[in-house]
């Protein structure tokens, strides 16, 4: 049982991912808005940078779902 964490230290990180997430997607907005609404126009600086954030914000997506798996688990548990 050492392994498993606090409900409310994983809500505390939920929230914040939230925010990461939220964060990351407004800056891609930013990017997509500077170069026309797309990326068909970007330079290969702003595709790069484009294609990063997309990805960090799908790794911190990915790391919401699991959290939320855990809990509906402790919930399903109580």
């Amino acid at each position: 049982m050492s392994n498993e964490r606090n409900p409310l230290e994983l809500v505390h990180e939920y929230r914040k991912l939230v925010l990461l997430y939220e964060a990351l997607d407004e800056k891609i907005d930013a990017l997509i808005m500077a170069n026309d609404g797309g990326t068909e126009n970007m330079s290969d600086d702003d595709l790069k940078e484009y294609r990063d954030l997309a990805h960090k914000r799908s790794e911190v997506r990915n790391e919401m779902r699991i959290l939320e798996r855990q809990l509906q688990m402790d919930d399903e548990d109580n």
